[in-house]
This record gives structure tokens, sequence and C-alpha cells, in this order.
């Protein structure tokens, strides 16, 4: 649905068009309005038809059927066909009550009180919270999630495919986190989780952000989905230690001695271990060679050493 009208520019003429809803939306939406009215009133209407068959004659259950049927698909059709719309609505339902509560509350202020008090009464509910940096930085985080939830939209709206019929993913809420903004999405038939995770980059740079991560809000719904937008970094900040005030200043400060530690060790500096073999029954005894760290046994230097082991074995 749009909104064309001639104007001039740069002298010469053009016509300007104002896109409310997108063309391939409101196509999409007559013809399931159509649909829906189709099958609310058969649907219906045959339900009534049987339940009033039972208490008068069939061809007035017909009738009755119909006046029941009918109504009811207008509805279900009336309901599918403003469905853009109250899309829209509901992305502006934030900026919409607050300005409906701000104007209402204006001109109660402005007819019950005089100009001089009114002037006073406004000056000091939008001076004190802006001066205050607690309330301050309330309103700005409460500010900013109201401003990623359309940087979002024009998102999915610019550069995220949607479905065939042109439906975007519904924005349901967004609240302030310590790093920034954390935005809940329901994505509609036709995206995913895995297309949004390479799009990351660009949805921080269209919400003025550094970073945004994505993840799932539901283990059993796969198109409930988490936003998260970063704009600083909590962990690298530095924060303020009340242990500092309890060290007294005048305590002196203890030399450190440096440590050595070892890099390398010398072999020939380690004892080695002697290994006794007891000796066998009708057998001189004799001396089990030592095996060395490898496993593995010694040569023998002389003969008699050979003799010896050949006797042990």
């Amino acid at each position: 649905m749009s909104k064309s009208s001639p104007r001039r520019s740069f002298g010469r003429k053009s016509s300007g068009t104002i896109t409310v809803i997108e063309a391939k939306v409101h196509r999409s939406s007559a013809r399931n309005a159509r649909l829906a009215f189709i099958l609310t009133a058969v649907i219906v209407g045959l339900l009534s038809a049987v339940v009033a068959a039972s208490y008068i004659h069939p061809i007035l259950a017909v009738f009755v059927g119909a006046l029941i049927g009918v109504p009811l698909g207008g509805l279900a059709w009336l309901l599918v066909r403003v469905w853009p719309v109250l899309r829209l609505l509901w992305w502006w339902t934030p900026e919409i009550g607050i300005t409906t509560v701000v104007g209402a509350a204006w001109v109660q202020l402005a007819n019950h009180t005089p100009t001089l008090v009114t002037l006073v009464v406004v000056a000091l509910l939008v001076g004190v919270p802006a001066a205050l940096p607690a309330s301050r930085r309330f309103v700005v985080a409460w500010t900013w999630c109201l401003i990623v939830r359309h940087r979002l939209r024009v998102c999915f709206a610019q550069f995220i495919i949607a479905n065939q019929s042109g439906s975007l993913p519904l924005i349901l809420w967004a609240k302030p986190t310590p790093v920034g903004e954390r935005v809940w999405v329901y994505l509609r038939p036709g995206l995913s989780l895995a297309d949004l995770e390479g799009r990351l980059d660009r949805i921080a740079v269209a919400c003025h952000a550094s970073t945004a991560l994505i993840e799932r809000a539901s283990d059993r719904n796969a198109a409930y989905l988490r936003f998260d937008i970063k704009r600083r970094e909590v962990l690298t900040a530095q924060v303020g230690s009340p242990l500092v005030d309890v060290i007294d200043p005048d305590t002196p400060a203890t030399e450190r001695i440096p440590a050595t530690v070892p890099t390398a060790l010398d072999l020939p500096d380690v004892d080695m271990p002697t290994v006794t073999l007891p000796t066998q029954q009708g057998k001189p005894a004799g001396k089990k060679p030592a095996t060395t760290a490898n496993g593995s046994k010694p040569a023998a230097s002389t003969a008699s050493d050979v003799d010896d082991v050949s006797d042990w074995i």
C-alpha cells in the first residue's frame, strides 16, 4: 500500500512515493484474506447447519448455517486483511503509547494549572531526570531499546531475505543490558538461525553497535531467537575495590627476592640406585646386570661378567 504525490525536485517533475506496506505483502494479505473468508464461512456454516438440523428442518438449518458462517468468514477476512497494518502498529506501539500518555498529561496539566506553573512542572520533569546520572542512564538505555527495534526491522527489510509473501520476522520486545540491548524476535517461515549468523556484522553496523550476537531463546521452538546488541565491554572496565582503603599507606614495602628456576637437568649428577637380585639355589650367586633408563641391559665388559650373566640365565 503506497501513497504517491507529484513534486518538483531540482527543477524537474518527479513522483514521490511513501511506502507504508510493500506491494508483495499487500497482495499476499489479500490472497490470504480470501482464503480465510472461504474456509471460515464453509466450515462454520456446515457445523452450524449440522447442529441446527437436530432442532429444525434441514433446509432451515442450511440458512441458519449461512447466517452464522458468512459473518464469521467476513470477520476472518478483516483480521487477515488488516494484519500488515496491525503488525506495523505493533512495531510502533511503545512510541504511540508514550506519545499518547505525554499528550494527555500535557492537556490535563495545561487545562488545570496556570501557564507559569505548567512551565515549572515541565522543567522539573525534564530537568531532574536529565541532571541525575542514574535516571539519565535509565532513560538513555530504554531509548536505545526503542531505536534498536526499528533498526532490526530495517535490517530484515533491506538485506535479510524473507519468505515469498514478503512477511518480516515479528520483533517482540527489547530490554537494556549492562553491555547494550537484548531483543527477542520470532521468525516467520523462510528464515532460520543459520541465515542470520552470517549477517551479524551488518546487523551491528545498522544498530550502531560494536558487535551483535544471536542465539536461540527456546529449546523447543527454533523460530524464537534472542539478539544481544553490544555497545560496550564491561569486562575490561576498571572497577574500584574497597580493599585499597583497608591497606595502611605507611606499611613498608617488602622487597621481592627473585627465585632461580632450573632450566635443564644434568643426568650425570643423578645417583642411580643399585639393584641386588636374589641368588638361586644350587648355583653360585651372581649379580643381575642393572638396566639402563630405557630398560635395556648394558653390555658385559669382561668374560667373567658374561659367564655370570649366562649362569644367571
